[in-house]
């Protein structure tokens, strides 16, 4: 599998003409894209988009690349509805990562006083964002300690030509590792890397201990060895694929006002951890491609998170309860906070013990829904009618108050705790009464007509 960006777009735009949308007109990069995306939102339409004309800029830009499941899916060769399944089998592989000398990205370099980042095509998203945003670049490092490797999305505000403001509020890889070399008294290290095939947006999200390496993940992810590339300033190594990569470092004990930003809630969010970044250099291809991702309460946001806690949280409960059937991670729930589980029941008590297991699983997790094995998760009409119809709530409802939340979650406090609830909208094993179906061969004779 060719593992370049550019690759990645040509040979999808090859396979499916009618799924990549072209516009040649002049556009604003403030407001008007995301506006469009929003917008295209509400008609349930979610192309791939490429901008080549950006007011004030020479460079393309490219958006929504992982904004449907069609798309992620097919850039791991699989069918949407066997996704989770293919990504939980990659996971489990590993490969070591293959030393290119060099990269595409490589043929121009920019330092020092030639740096200049406002030259990219970065949108700001929203009339109450801070500013201008870098949104898919995926930000590398190293642990100081172990010396492991992380690739993960975090915003970024542009504050100046080689200044980029960055938020790490994920508590997770990257942060932990700017505290432990800002305890060293040292700056952290790190490559932003733009224009990312799929597959590297779906495996930078992936949960592993601080001491596990992500380049081995993404190896199995592409079926072989990740190419990267040594960069030019900093102690790192990159995915050999991209189109721009930006290396420098987060800066130890500096902290300066970042945002507000427009999150995956739907709402601003003031939260930041504040840190700054200094570049050192830029690279990037000839007639480079810039990256974006749509932020806010939008399917580009939102669904690479959803496949991911749909493919934890099955392995979980199917580790635990043999008879799991599906999970799913609905957009209603912003890509992270409701799991919806079916499950084939055979004892009272399997879809209580089901709620806690995904509430275990991610503390992300505040509303899971568990329902017969008759119903499709995926189809949202019909969790709301099994609980419409089987559940009554001084039964079937459990609140666990002031668990672990997340701090983006407006509803939260200030210390991210929430309160999380388990549905039980499961029929009980006595009587209850019979669901419409029919005769399996009637259901097979109709096909004819459809």
């Amino acid at each position: 599998m060719r593992q370049d960006f550019r690759s990645y777009l040509d040979q999808h735009e090859s396979a499916m003409p009618s799924d990549v949308k072209h516009f040649t007109q002049e556009v604003d990069p403030k407001y008007e894209i995301t506006a469009l995306m929003m917008q295209y939102e509400k008609m349930h339409y979610y192309p791939l988009l490429v901008f080549e004309n950006i007011k004030g800029s020479t460079m393309p830009l490219v958006t929504n690349v992982i904004g449907s499941r069609q798309r992620i899916a097919a850039a791991l060769g699989v069918g949407e509805r066997q996704l989770v399944q293919e990504w939980r089998r990659r996971r489990a592989m590993r490969f070591e990562p293959k030393i290119l000398n060099d990269a595409p990205f490589q043929e121009n370099i920019s330092v020092g006083d030639e740096i200049d980042l406002t030259r990219f095509p970065i949108l700001t998203h929203f009339p109450i964002d801070g500013g201008p945003y870098i949104t898919a670049g995926l930000v590398v490092a190293k642990d100081p300690v172990s010396g492991a490797s992380a690739i993960s999305y975090h915003r970024m505000q542009l504050k100046g030509k080689d200044k980029l403001g960055i938020s790490l509020h994920s508590r997770r890889r990257i942060w932990e590792y700017q505290r432990r070399a800002e305890e060293m008294g040292k700056n952290l290290e790190v490559a932003v890397v733009i224009g990312n095939h799929p597959v590297l947006s779906l495996g930078s999200l992936a949960l592993l201990p601080l001491n596990e390496g992500k380049f081995e993940l993404l190896g199995g992810l592409f079926g072989g060895p990740l190419e990267i590339v040594r960069c030019r300033t900093v102690d790192l190594e990159v995915p050999a694929g991209a189109e721009i990569v930006i290396e420098g470092e987060i800066l130890s004990g500096v902290r300066e006002p970042e945002g507000p930003f427009g999150e995956f809630t739907g709402y601003a969010s003031y939260r930041s951890t504040e840190h700054v970044f200094r570049a050192k250099a830029v690279l990037h291809r000839n007639n480079p491609i810039y990256q974006s991702i749509c932020p806010g309460y939008c399917a580009e946001h939102n669904t690479v998170l959803a496949v991911h806690r749909e493919g934890d949280l099955l392995e979980a409960l199917q580790r635990a309860l043999l008879d799991v059937r599906a999970v799913h991670v609905p957009h209603s729930g912003c890509g992270i906070f409701h799991a919806y589980i079916s499950l084939h029941k055979t004892a009272e008590g399997q879809a209580q013990q089901a709620m806690f297991i995904a509430f275990g699983i991610d503390h992300g997790t505040k509303l899971a829904v568990v329902v017969d094995e008759d119903v499709d998760v995926f189809n949202e009409s019909e969790v709301l009618w099994a609980m419409a119809t089987r559940l009554q709530a001084s039964k079937g409802v459990l609140i666990a108050p002031k668990a672990l939340g997340i701090l983006l979650d407006p509803s939260t406090g200030a210390d991210g705790a929430t309160d999380k609830m388990g549905i039980d909208a499961t029929k009980p094993l006595a009587s209850f009464a019979s669901t419409l179906t029919f005769p399996e061969e009637v259901t097979e004779s109709i096909k004819r007509l459809l």
